[in-house]
């Protein structure tokens, strides 16, 4: 959507960056009563923090994951139903943090489910646990056989919004050449989607690296960017 970055209140005057907060109240009076300022831009990333620390403490006196993954889903879903890439106009990359909280969502909701959940899983949630919101996620190769999917279909989803709003970051600046990799990727994401995560964690991540590579390119004119996300999406073919 296209919003107007900059607010101003009409009550006591006090100006401030919707694009920062993401709050139509005034941060010095609370007055609802706000005009936008400057022009209209894109917008789908809301100024939203994960905080997974409540969790991390309520685990302690619980006797296992499952005892805190009704609250724990509830958060990433909040987390990942806000987060987008387009902020105030500017194309973001795929980050750690919102690929992490997608990733523990999933998990979380496989290990809640199984009936017999490994040893493996259950650390591997916890190291989710531990990092998601530090940005930072587990190595490829330390993903257990029974949590590949929960990555697998996590990373789609992700990268299936990225290729969303990346669709209309680039309607307001073409790049045939961006386009073109974008659909092959877009295609990847979907095949994924459509097998529930059900591929190889390299693929996962190969795919990771050519949205980080697409965005370096059109952020930073990178053209050898470019060619190595094109030439990394051929190989998966």
């Amino acid at each position: 959507m296209r919003v107007r970055g900059r607010r101003r209140c009409t009550e006591c005057g006090h100006e401030w960056s919707y694009f920062e907060t993401g709050e139509v109240a005034c941060p010095d009076c609370d007055s609802l009563r706000s005009v936008g300022t400057g022009e209209r831009q894109r917008h789908t990333d809301n100024p939203v923090e994960l905080d997974l620390s409540a969790h991390r403490n309520e685990l302690e006196s619980v006797t296992d994951v499952g005892g805190i993954a009704d609250g724990l889903k509830a958060t990433l879903r909040e987390y990942v139903r806000k987060r987008g890439f387009v902020s105030g106009g500017d194309l973001r990359t795929v980050d750690d943090t919102i690929l992490a909280a997608a990733e523990l969502l999933h998990a979380v909701d496989v290990f809640d489910r199984s009936r017999e959940p490994t040893e493996s899983s259950r650390l591997y949630v916890l190291e989710l646990l531990r990092g998601a919101d530090k940005n930072e996620r587990p190595a490829p190769d330390t993903v257990p056989e029974s949590m590949a999917d929960a990555r697998g279909l996590a990373y789609a989803e992700i990268l299936d919004a990225f290729c969303s709003d990346l669709g209309t970051w680039l309607d307001d600046h073409p790049d045939p050449a961006a386009a073109r990799v974008r659909e092959t990727l877009r295609t990847h994401v979907k095949r994924v989607d459509a097998v529930y995560g059900d591929v190889p964690v390299a693929e996962s991540e190969a795919l990771v690296r050519a949205a980080r590579e697409l965005v370096t390119y059109l952020v930073e004119g990178d053209e050898a960017a470019l060619a190595t996300a094109e030439d990394r999406l051929s190989r998966l073919e």
